[in-house]
C-alpha cells in the first residue's frame, strides 16, 4: 500500500492512503473498510488495482490511525466526510467501494452525493438486510466497555490473539475462516477512542434485533447508477443470502456470490475479486448526474416493502 498521509479537516486529523495512476489520468476508487477495520483491509489487492485506477483508502474516523473525537459517527456523517476529504484532495468524481459497514457508507454516499459517484461496488455490505452477527449487535450493549478493557488487557490480550489465529489454522472450516481478521479487530480494541466509537457507531445502526440502517426505501435511485454486488457464500458476518436483497432492490445490479470465501472475499481471492472489479469497470458507463432525472425518480419511484430476508425471492445470482 502507498505511505500514509494525513489531512486535517473540520479539526480532525484523518489518515489514508493515495496511490496508483495520477489523479486525473484514471478513475478514482474510494475504497472504504468495515467496522473496526482500517485502510490496510484493501493491502491484498492494492497493487494490482493500483496498476488501472487513482486509489483513495481512508481511514474513517474514529479507525486505524485517524482521529477518534466525541462526534458523529453515523452513516450520514461518514458520507459527508468522505465528500470533504474527495474535496480536498481535489477529486471530484469516484466509484465506490464499500466492505461491510463501509458498504453502507458507500450507499449512503451516492445517496446524498450522486453527482460525485460514477459507480458503487458493494463488498458483503452492511444496510441491506437486518441480520448481523450478534458479536456486533453486543458492541451496543451496557458494559461493552468492561468486557473489552477485560479482553485486551495485557497477556489476556496475546493469549486471545493466539488462540484465534491457532484455531484458524487448525480447524480450516467456514466457521473459522475469518478468525484472522477478527483478532485483529479485537487488537484494535486496546484503544480506549477506537472502543468508544465503535460503540457510538454500532448504536447508531444497530439494535439488539440487528440492522436498523436500511437503503432499502431509497434503492429504487440506483436505477441510473451502474452497481455490483460481491459476497463470500460462507460470511458469518452478515449472511450471503442479503446479495439477494440487493437482487430484488436493484435488478440491474451485477450480483456476484463466491464460493469459499467468508466475509472478506478481497481478502480470501484477491485475484478474482480484482479480475470482477477490472470487468465491472470495463463494462459499465460511469453514471451521469441529471437533477431533472433525480426529480422523476423522488417523484416516481416505488420503495419496496420492508421484508425479512427470508421472504425476499431469490434473483438469479453468478456464482464466481
Amino acid at each position: 500500500m502507498a505511505q500514509t498521509e494525513f489531512v486535517t479537516v473540520h479539526g480532525h486529523r484523518r489518515a489514508y492512503a493515495l496511490g496508483g495512476r495520477p489523479i486525473g489520468e484514471a478513475p478514482v476508487l474510494l475504497l472504504l473498510h468495515g467496522l473496526a477495520c482500517d485502510r490496510h483491509t484493501w493491502d491484498p489487492v492494492w497493487d494490482r488495482l493500483a496498476e488501472s485506477y487513482t486509489l483513495l483508502a481512508p481511514d474513517l474516523l474514529g479507525h486505524g490511525e485517524s482521529d477518534k473525537p466525541r462526534g458523529d459517527y453515523s452513516v450520514g456523517g461518514y458520507a459527508n466526510g468522505m465528500r470533504d476529504l474527495l474535496t480536498v484532495l481535489g477529486i471530484d468524481k469516484v466509484t465506490v467501494v464499500g466492505h461491510s459497514f463501509g458498504g453502507g457508507v458507500a450507499m449512503q454516499f451516492a445517496y446524498q452525493f450522486p453527482e460525485r459517484t460514477e459507480r458503487l461496488f458493494l463488498v458483503d455490505a452492511g444496510g441491506l438486510g437486518r441480520e448481523v452477527t450478534p458479536l456486533i449487535r453486543a458492541l451496543a450493549l451496557p458494559g461493552y466497555d468492561a468486557v473489552l478493557r477485560v479482553l485486551t488487557l495485557p497477556g489476556v490480550l496475546e493469549l486471545n490473539l493466539g488462540a484465534l489465529r491457532l484455531l484458524h489454522r487448525l480447524v480450516p472450516v467456514a466457521e473459522t475462516r475469518d478468525l484472522p481478521e477478527i483478532a485483529a479487530i479485537l487488537e484494535s480494541f486496546r484503544d480506549a477512542g477506537t472502543r468508544r466509537a465503535v460503540h457510538q457507531l454500532v448504536t447508531n445502526a444497530i439494535d439488539i434485533r440487528g440492522q436498523i440502517v436500511s437503503i432499502r426505501d431509497r434503492a429504487y435511485l440506483t436505477e441510473e447508477m451502474p452497481l455490483c454486488v460481491v459476497w463470500g457464500e460462507d460470511d458469518m458476518v452478515i449472511p450471503a443470502k442479503h446479495a439477494a436483497i440487493a437482487g430484488e432492490l436493484a435488478p440491474n445490479a451485477r450480483i456476484v456470490v463466491i464460493p469459499n470465501a467468508g466475509h472478506f472475499p478481497h481478502r480470501d481471492h484477491p485475484e478474482q475479486f480484482v479480475a470482477l472489479v477490472d470487468d465491472f469497470m470495463a463494462t459499465t458507463k460511469p453514471a451521469v448526474y441529471s437533477r431533472a432525472k433525480w426529480r422523476r425518480l423522488l417523484k416516481t419511484g416505488r420503495p419496496l416493502p420492508l421484508r425479512t430476508v427470508d421472504e425476499v425471492i431469490e434473483p438469479t445470482v453468478e456464482l464466481a
